[in-house]
């Protein structure tokens, strides 16, 4: 999960310093096409939603999501889809209805199954659906998939769910990445609002489908709507209580739910975890010396290895990297496709690699690479990141980012703190600053058309079950110290993983963390208190 200010940095900012396969049985006004699970089978239904809670999902194959050769696991046969609906408001269950693309890879040991685990990878704005997807369909999680169906979602306004968040086109997209946006005059600084207030605009036009009206969609695709959706999609899975994997904003979505059900949790595993009681401009400001430290690490083993655009001494690394990356915002650099790597792409991918030590050696190239003149390698992490692939064909991932942060996040509309913290951000992440004089720029969220939720205190959960907190020492995004805060605010075991990682449970083979996860998802084992892998 990056910021909103880091997204700024990947979309915008920095420079300043798919179709449906199966369907959703749902009868109307009230009534299901399908006989309403009882309260028995899968727990209490809220009022008014019976309808949703008792629809049948028709399961089909993937293979329409496979659009280009990243896409093409979706063509395997292991690999089911679905159309969830569910209420565009919840306090108007018999208003305006939206679609949830669902894909579930069914459990291989049938005679033993649990029954379903939920997933969500983060952003936000990562498609759920691509993550199970992946994993499901190169038979990754074995044992995990032996007891249970993996099951992905996309969040509304996120991927295959309709409507989808869209805040530019295409051809818009390149374009602002190809505009170097500076801050060293007040005439610099206007430009920079105005490009900010035409995202934010965009982000209402193009965010429509069903019938929805653009800005009554960006009101409703906050955290609090998806953990009610994720209620929904445990009951018409079958499942009474809901086990959940919830990575990096993953977390948010598993911490509001414990909120809103702690009766219907059986287990949730909250990795990379986002406090939710800490202040949006620490955050910030927390997650850019995360990345600093990140970078210093990366040129710390860069310097070992036989060749290093960082040089051989860590300490002078970021000042080498300034060296480097500055020339751009003067000079882009032309690319053999026509496009240009603007100082902007070139701090996003070098953001890109520090999410993991196993991209290092990437990045160690493209930097190489970016001291001869070739500026490919560089750029095709940036385009990774910002989800671009080969045709040009960008997803929403950043759109909605966007757009779930304008609405989750608290806003800063005085100047004075603005410049203050345009500043602590420059001073806390060196590496990434452009070296024009820290500014207080808009950013879109101060231009949204709705106004945000209001941040609310979470405190202790009644009712909740003891839970299981990931948190990963020098993990760049989200701050060890967030995952500390979680597991001390639910009341949750914490596993602290040693590393210089975004997450860790199944994904950077740590044998350790994974055994550890898969004993509590399966036998509601945790692990004792400090444990550490």
């Amino acid at each position: 999960m990056l910021s909103a200010a880091l997204l700024l940095v990947g979309v915008l900012l920095a420079a300043c310093s798919g179709s449906v396969s199966g369907t959703a049985s749902i009868g109307p006004a009230g009534t299901s096409a399908a006989t309403t699970p009882t309260s028995t089978d899968i727990g209490p239904v809220p009022a008014g939603l019976q309808a949703f809670y008792g629809q049948q999902l028709d399961w089909g194959s993937c293979a329409d999501l496979a659009v280009n050769d990243d896409t093409k696991f979706y063509r395997s046969p292991v690999l089911q889809c679905a159309d969830l609906t569910v209420p565009l408001s919840y306090d108007n269950p018999s208003g305006p209805t939206i679609t949830l693309k669902v894909l579930r890879k069914p459990a291989t040991d049938p005679v033993n199954r649990i029954g379903s685990v939920v997933t969500d990878p983060g952003g936000p704005g990562a498609s759920g659906v691509e993550n199970a997807g992946t994993i499901g369909a190169y038979g990754l999680a074995k044992d995990l998939n032996a007891r249970f169906d993996l099951v992905g979602f996309d969040p509304r306004g996120v991927g295959a769910s309709v409507p989808q968040i869209r805040c530019q086109t295409d051809a818009e997209r390149d374009a602002t990445r190809a505009t170097t946006v500076r801050t060293r005059t007040q005439q610099e600084i206007d430009a920079a609002d105005a490009l900010a207030q035409q995202l934010a605009q965009g982000c209402a036009a193009l965010s429509v489908g069903q019938g929805v009206d653009g800005a009554a969609f960006l009101a409703g695709v906050g955290t609090v709507n998806v953990a009610k959706d994720m209620d929904v999609l445990r009951a018409v899975l079958g499942d009474r209580q809901l086990t959940y994997i919830g990575w990096s904003y993953g977390t948010a979505i598993g911490t509001s739910y414990a909120e809103q059900f702690p009766q219907n949790v059986r287990a949730l595993i909250l990795d990379g975890a986002v406090d939710p009681n800490e202040d949006a401009a620490a955050s910030n400001i927390g997650q850019a010396e995360g990345f600093q430290q990140a970078f210093d690490d990366f040129a710390a083993w860069c310097a070992q290895q036989q060749q290093c655009a960082l040089g051989k001494d860590p300490a002078n690394a970021t000042a080498t990297y300034q060296a480097l990356v500055r020339p751009l915002l003067d000079r882009p650099l032309p690319l053999a496709d026509g496009r240009v790597i603007t100082f902007n792409d070139a701090t996003t991918g070098t953001v890109t690699a520090l999410y993991g030590e196993s991209l290092w050696q990437s990045l160690s190239k493209a930097l190489t690479g970016l001291t001869q003149g070739d500026g490919s390698a560089l750029m095709a992490l940036a385009d990774s990141y910002l989800g671009r692939d080969a045709q040009g064909h960008y997803t929403n991932v950043q759109d909605a980012f966007l757009a779930i942060s304008c609405i989750d996040g608290s806003r800063t509309v005085d100047p004075a703190t603005a410049q203050q913290l345009a500043e602590k951000y420059a001073a806390a992440a060196p590496f990434m600053a452009s070296g024009d004089p820290p500014a207080a720029i808009k950013d879109p969220c101060d231009f949204w058309p709705v106004p945000p939720a209001t941040p609310q205190p979470v405190g202790g959960v009644a009712g909740l079950p003891r839970v299981l907190v990931i948190s990963t020492t020098k993990d760049p995004a989200t701050p060890y110290q967030d995952g500390v805060n979680l597991a001390k605010t639910l009341d949750a075991a914490l596993l602290t993983v040693d590393g210089t990682n975004h997450t860790a449970y199944l994904g950077t083979g740590n044998q350790c963390v994974d055994q550890i996860g898969n004993d509590y998802l399966i036998n509601l084992t945790l692990p004792d208190d400090g444990t550490t892998c």
